[in-house]
């Protein structure tokens, strides 16, 4: 049995902290998710972007895109997938996401938001060494950015509330068998409660 230790969290100190939010992006937010709705996530990550901005804190957006679809991994799996269809507007952040101009965009091209971009870099940069982590899907985007993080060396705390996956089953494992063995998992109001000023 994990060790709760939400009664010995000190504060996160916003300039060592970094806030990078997963792929809210229009065509991937506008499918369905579980165990919490996109709405409620979008709702719940934009007002972590709201707090870590009014703090002062570095704040990354993350999204994915392609040029022409030629840049995306082909490999053999057992799992079938669908392909995925890229009308126009696709890859443009949620209109709750789009008025935040402090913000720092990384574009992935991979699963994952560190392989192949400045997101270490700029981190680095800045001294940061905890990142709070949010947005969709669980299993996928947050999950594989996550463990990149982890072979970096940051703290991380997983915004529980402000993530959600295509199936509960998938949501449920990632947050009760990875998470917790590579950072703490905290609801967006806790996390608010433990920002503060630099």
């Amino acid at each position: 049995m994990m060790k709760d230790t939400r009664s010995t969290d000190t504060e996160l100190k916003a300039e060592k902290t970094a806030l990078v939010v997963i792929d809210m992006q229009k065509g991937i937010v506008n499918r369905q998710h579980a165990p919490h709705t996109s709405e409620q996530v979008v709702l719940n990550a934009s007002r972590l972007v709201q707090a870590f901005t009014e703090k002062g804190a570095f704040v990354v957006l993350v999204r994915v895109s392609t040029v022409d679809g030629r840049d995306m991994l082909r490999p053999r799996t057992d799992a079938t997938t669908n392909p995925v269809p890229f009308p126009d507007g696709w890859d443009a952040f949620v209109p709750e996401l789009e008025h935040f101009d402090q913000v720092h965009v990384i574009t992935k091209r991979q699963w994952g938001a560190f392989y192949g971009t400045d997101l270490d870099l700029q981190l680095r940069r800045r001294g940061i060494d905890t990142i709070v982590l949010c947005g969709i899907s669980t299993g996928i985007g947050v999950d594989t950015t996550a463990r990149e993080a982890f072979q970096r060396g940051y703290d991380q705390i997983f915004v529980e509330d402000a993530m959600t996956a295509s199936t509960e089953e998938e949501h449920e494992y990632v947050c009760t068998h990875i998470f917790p063995r590579i950072g703490r998992i905290r609801t967006s109001e806790e996390v608010v409660g433990l920002l503060s000023h630099p």
